[in-house]
This record gives C-alpha cells, sequence and structure tokens, in this order.
C-alpha cells in the first residue's frame, strides 16, 4: 500500500508552536535530533506493508529521506486538497491501486511496525474507510499529561488517531468532497463535527449515550460509506504536536529511546 505524509502545515503567530517553528513547516520542528516528520517517514521505511510514500508540503530540498521510492507534492492550501493531491499522486504512481494510507507528519512515535498492524487490519475487510481511535486508559499509560481532547462514548472514552486508511473514492467521488472538508474542517472539535453528522447524533453525544457502534452507524448512514473504526492498544497513533508541552513529552520520549 501507498502512504501520503501530510506536512502543509506553518504555525502562524497566535499558533502555540509559532515560537518553536518560526515560520517555517511544523512537520520540520527538531524533536530529538531529527525534524519531526523525520521520524515518521522512518517508520513508514521500516514498514514492509509500504510501497511507496508521498510527502505533501515539503520539497527535495527539507532534506527529509525516506528508504521507500518517495515524492514531493506541493503544499495546496487545506488539508483536504493536500490529501486529494496526494491520492492523485499515488494513483499516477500506481493507477490500480485501491486503498491508500494517509498519515500526519506530527506523530514522531510511530514504528513500522504499526504500520504494518494497520494495514493488516484494515485489509481484514473491503470497507471505504478505517478510523483509528485510541481508548483513554491506553492514551494516559503510555503518555500521561499529554492532555488530548478525548470523545466521551457510553462505552468507552477516545481520542483520534493521525494515520488512517481510505479507499480511493473517497476523494475521487465528488459526492464526498463537500462533507469531508467540513468535517476535516471541525477535526480538532469532535462535537462539531458530530453536529455535522446531525442534531440527534449531537445530543445523543452530550447526554453520553452514544456507543462506538452507534457513533460508527451514524456516520456512515449520513455519509452514505461503508466504514470500520481501527481501535490501537498503542497510544502512539494519536500522539500528535500541537501545543508546546506536547512537543517537550515527545522530544524527552524519543530522546530517550534513541539513548
Amino acid at each position: 500500500m501507498d502512504a501520503i505524509v501530510t506536512a502543509g502545515g506553518i504555525p502562524q503567530p497566535e499558533d502555540p508552536l509559532y515560537e518553536y517553528s518560526h515560520g517555517d513547516s511544523k512537520a520540520l520542528l527538531d524533536v530529538a535530533g531529527k525534524p519531526m516528520i523525520q521520524w515518521v517517514l522512518d517508520a513508514l521505511g521500516e514498514a514492509e506493508k509500504v510501497d511507496n510514500v508521498v510527502i505533501i508540503g515539503l520539497t527535495e530540498k527539507s532534506g527529509v529521506t525516506c528508504k521507500k521510492p518517495t515524492y514531493y507534492v506541493p503544499n495546496q492550501g487545506r488539508m483536504l486538497a493536500n490529501i486529494v493531491a496526494g491520492i492523485d499522486q499515488v494513483l499516477e504512481i500506481n493507477p490500480q491501486a485501491e486503498y491508500v494510507l494517509t498519515a500526519s507528519s506530527d506523530i514522531p512515535a510511530l514504528k513500522g511496525e504499526m504500520v504494518d498492524w494497520l494495514i493488516d487490519t484494515a485489509m481484514q475487510t473491503q470497507d471505504d474507510i478505517y478510523y483509528g481511535i485510541v481508548p483513554r486508559e491506553v492514551m494516559e499509560a503510555r503518555f500521561p499529561g499529554a492532555n488530548r481532547t478525548f470523545t466521551k462514548l457510553k462505552d468507552m472514552e477516545v481520542c483520534g488517531a493521525d494515520i488512517h486508511v481510505a479507499h480511493k473514492s473517497m476523494t475521487t467521488d465528488p459526492e464526498h468532497l463537500a462533507m469531508w472538508e467540513d468535517l476535516i474542517g471541525k477535526r480538532k472539535s469532535p462535537l462539531k463535527q458530530a453536529a455535522s453528522i446531525g442534531f440527534m447524533t449531537l445530543f445523543l453525544l452530550l447526554l453520553g449515550q452514544l456507543t462506538l457502534d452507534d457513533l460508527v452507524a451514524r456516520v456512515v448512514k449520513r455519509l452514505n460509506i461503508t466504514g470500520r473504526p481501527i481501535v490501537w492498544d498503542h497510544a502512539e497513533p494519536a500522539m500528535d504536536v500541537d501545543k508546546p508541552h506536547q512537543l517537550e513529552i515527545l522530544r524527552a520520549d524519543l530522546a530517550k529511546q534513541d539513548a
């Protein structure tokens, strides 16, 4: 399977990470002696199930590398546009591709075996999208103090992973694009995303009456797709860098591992 890595984000002055990046790409923030994205590329390079890697938002001049054949696509300005451009590049490389793996550049604790597990687990079925989630107890045991945003369901509390698998039709079908644009724009607010799915979904979520299966059923019906949640027993795929304290947690963690 081919992989896309999104690296188009540049922190602005109002962003908590601006003082670290000073107008440069967030993906190039130093984490334990490497650009943050390099850790992700190393994981993809180690994964046996990954064939090619497409980097969105950087050029070869950035100096980041991967063991797998690597392609660079300019930043398109919006996350969905970047993902669409990435899938277009994947289909140019491999017109027979059906599924694509998408990862953000800010999950540097990711490992190659985790990538392989995700691909193997997803490909047990033939759904349109596989969305990763991490239970609260898994995240807090591995990264205490990370202060991730959790969605409280009736049967568990979860946060979203930053690496997923989707069928190519999720962005090549115009019917889906407007909804994805809306949901991606609200990705930092589970309640706003629930409201986009429907008022009753938001209402039940606020009351804590939705189980994971209930929520999935409502989402796939609203979007007219098939989908399956991937429940991780590793926190690393959801440990992203949005705040300075999360950057420092990962710097310390990966420096320790590297030593």
